[in-house]
């Protein structure tokens, strides 16, 4: 059986879209083939990289992609943003698109504080996203 394409969407593919990729990749890489993207990629935030390691999670293979690496070159089935500006924005015809979902999630690298205030913020949106992903997980059971 072909794996489903799945593809995460934020805005700069730098924080949520890659833990998000990271965690499917990991419950689910059997049934899934995962991507993630950004409408305006910039790199990958350090303190993503950071609190996915104490997840046991090594993104230093990873890079911040665009959208357009994929629309029309990659049949992916399912689509889901995981930012209001990602979803506003998203593009409006994608071919093969059977399925999307929008999942809001707080920016963490637009959080404003102290490191240790900052490093708590991106831990949150991690365990967030984790739980989400989860509970898709068993919804697709």
């Amino acid at each position: 059986m072909e794996k489903q394409r799945v593809i995460f969407l934020c805005t700069g593919n730098s924080a949520r879209s890659q833990m998000a990729e990271a965690f499917l990749r990991k419950a689910a890489g059997d049934r899934f083939e995962v991507y993630s993207a950004g409408l305006k990629p910039k790199g990958i935030h350090p303190l993503t990289i950071q609190v996915m390691q104490e997840k046991g999670f090594d993104l230093s293979g990873q890079s911040s992609k665009g959208v357009q690496e994929y629309l029309g070159k990659v049949l992916i089935q399912t689509l889901i943003t995981l930012c209001d500006e990602a979803e506003k924005n998203c593009p409006t015809v994608w071919p093969g698109i059977s399925t999307h979902l929008h999942w809001s999630f707080e920016d963490p690298s637009a959080f404003e504080g102290t490191e240790a205030q900052k490093l708590e913020k991106f831990r949150q949106i991690r365990d967030q996203i984790e739980t989400r992903i989860n509970a898709w997980l068993k919804e697709q059971s």
